[in-house]
């Protein structure tokens, strides 16, 4: 259901093509604003953004871009604001995973987690700060973190991936206490266990112990089971929202209760 809570509002969402991107830019979008949407993956951004516009009957753009790059994500945020002539909010959810034991993990694959997970996030907060400066808008920065800040995964291996999410949540931290002189807001929403196509390709890498290892999840989550990308929508625009407004270097946990074990 689409109604007009975050109207006036633009907002960029990167990773928006699929998976907890895609559900938290429909989340924002049914609430009246307009979007961005950023992704590597530049055909299923477009189709997303169709998608989204056609439903909710706002101004959708699709933006292909690699976070990594940070002369790219400059570029990509002064074309957005071109375009949509603002910024209002930034939603940081391109991120990638592995599965790997530790002293396996090769020094290229340690860096690209780090530079997609930590720099992108960091270069597009950055960019999206610079802007809201500029233009004096009191901005909300929402990342994109994980119960791995928090907690080991168990039984796979992914330490590199862990440390990333760790990264993320103080920066998120971190800039919330600097940039709240500026009226800017950063908040962090740190996902658990969800049926996302990252999950699902990481359960597809475990071969005939995907199956397994899917069931250790539901049984060690109080709730029972994964969560659905959809349950995400409601914390995404409540941080998005002028509802928060006196929310900053906060952590959403969205787990069905695994870290309270």
């Amino acid at each position: 259901t689409c109604h007009g809570q975050l109207t006036v509002y633009v907002i960029i969402v990167t990773g928006g093509a699929r998976g907890l991107g895609f559900e938290m830019m429909a989340a924002l979008a049914e609430s009246g604003a307009d979007v961005a949407c950023v992704d590597l993956l530049e055909e299923a951004c477009l189709q997303a953004t169709i998608k989204i516009a056609a439903e909710c009957k706002v101004e959708a753009s699709s933006w292909g871009c690699d976070v990594t790059d940070h002369v790219a994500v400059e570029e990509l945020f002064d074309r957005i604001i071109e375009r949509h002539g603002k910024v209002d909010i930034l939603v940081t959810a391109a991120g990638i995973n592995k599965v790997c034991p530790a002293v396996e993990y090769s020094a290229r694959d340690f860096s690209t987690i780090f530079q997609v997970n930590v720099n992108g996030t960091f270069y597009c907060m950055q960019q999206a700060a610079k802007h809201m400066m500029r233009l004096g808008i009191p901005g909300s920065i929402i990342t994109i973190a994980s119960m791995s800040a928090h907690v080991v995964n168990r039984p796979q291996t992914h330490a590199p991936y862990n440390a990333t999410k760790a990264a993320v949540l103080q920066l998120t931290k971190s800039l919330a206490t600097e940039w709240a002189p500026h009226r800017i807001r950063v908040c962090a929403i740190s996902p658990g266990y969800f049926d996302t196509v990252m999950n699902r390709t990481l359960l597809a890498q475990q071969g005939e112990k995907g199956a397994a290892l899917r069931k250790i999840w539901e049984t060690e989550t109080p709730m029972g089971r994964l969560g659905t990308p959809h349950e995400l929508k409601g914390v995404v625009a409540f941080l998005a929202s002028d509802n928060a407004s006196f929310v900053t270097g906060s952590e959403i946990i969205v787990d069905g209760g695994y870290t309270c074990w």
